[in-house]
């Protein structure tokens, strides 16, 4: 997602876009540890989307 994406949306949809990641990021990790997953890059792409939307609801929350 990119950061204006993000900067839109409200600090609730974002709590739980954050949840969503992370059950993927599950499944990834699982995958990963089994040796299926087709895409390692993936596991970094979700790691860093996890962070730039962390920083930005705490960005929101120091605002308000």
């Amino acid at each position: 997602m990119k950061p204006s994406e993000i900067r839109e949306t409200g600090v609730e949809e974002l709590r739980g876009k954050v949840g969503e990641l992370a059950k993927e990021l599950f499944n990834l990790r699982l995958q990963h540890s089994m040796g299926q997953l087709e895409n390692p890059l993936k596991l970094r792409l979700i790691r860093r989307d996890i962070a730039r939307i962390k920083t930005i609801i705490s960005e929101k929350e120091r605002k308000a």
